[in-house]
């Protein structure tokens, strides 16, 4: 059987990002506050994540104001309530991935599209381009994509889990499946690999935060459209740097715990 994520994870630059960034997730697991307060990291990384994710789609609200229940904007509330459905999602996500992304439009969703829409995939060729990436490939195109997609969940692969998660993520966000909220199950489902495909267990890596830090988020996702090697490379390469920025994120998160 073939393995293009194998493939993907041998383009150039790929294996050493990839490495860097798994070496600074290690560093992060022996913080010694996570002996004790792992819960309440993940926590505070979730909620994060959450207002970054919101960001990159342009509503930036602070983290004071979410912790104080004061916004209501429903593409925050819906990367909120994103983020809290990981863990429920979690042991579905090697088996059943595509309830897990319809569960995670539903809860991201609502409020931005009819009720009837919500956890369904498309079905004009017409999708919001909150990114300027273009216009998104027509429903059908995307039909056949995510059956792909979703195959390469569901099959064994020898490629880091960063690639898959990096793979996973840039489709979503240029197919843009559901045409509401795509941006927000991306960055959701991309974490969630991180976490099921054991780089990050204990979903400590605020990975969303590493995106919004980096200035090239949309012209990432443009090289991966580009389909060439290069582009592709770039993206992942982009993704393992997220990670690593997650990393810093989530060490300031023990830090501060430390300090009380």
């Amino acid at each position: 059987m073939s393995d293009p994520l194998a493939v993907i994870a041998e383009f150039p630059g790929v294996p050493e990002a990839v490495d860097s960034a798994r070496q600074a997730v290690d560093r992060l697991y022996r913080h010694r506050v996570l002996r004790r307060a792992s819960p309440a990291v993940s926590t505070e990384s979730s909620l994060r994540g959450a207002r970054a994710s919101a960001s990159l789609e342009g509503v930036d609200v602070s983290l004071d104001a979410l912790r104080r229940d004061e916004v209501h904007d429903p593409l925050v509330q819906g990367a909120l309530r994103a983020s809290a459905e990981l863990g429920r999602l979690g042991s579905m996500w090697r088996t059943a991935p595509r309830q897990v992304l319809a569960r995670l439009h539903t809860v991201a969703a609502a409020g931005l599209a009819p009720q009837s829409a919500l956890g369904r995939p498309r079905a004009t060729d017409e999708a919001p381009d909150p990114l300027g990436l273009g216009p998104a490939p027509g429903a059908s195109e995307t039909a056949t994509r995510m059956e792909g997609l979703l195959g390469l969940l569901e099959r064994p692969t020898k490629a880091p889990a960063i690639v898959l998660a990096a793979v996973v993520h840039a489709e979503l966000a240029v197919l843009r499946p559901f045409g509401a909220a795509d941006g927000i199950v991306a960055r959701a489902a991309e974490r969630l690999t991180l976490v099921e495909y054991g780089l990050d267990p204990k979903s400590l890596v605020a990975v969303e935060v590493g995106h919004l830090e980096q200035a090239s988020y949309a012209g990432g996702l443009s090289a991966y459209l580009s389909g060439t090697p290069e582009g592709v490379a770039q993206w992942v390469q982009q993704c393992a740097s997220a990670v690593s920025l997650g990393v810093r994120e989530a060490a300031a998160i023990c830090e501060a715990m430390q300090r009380g």
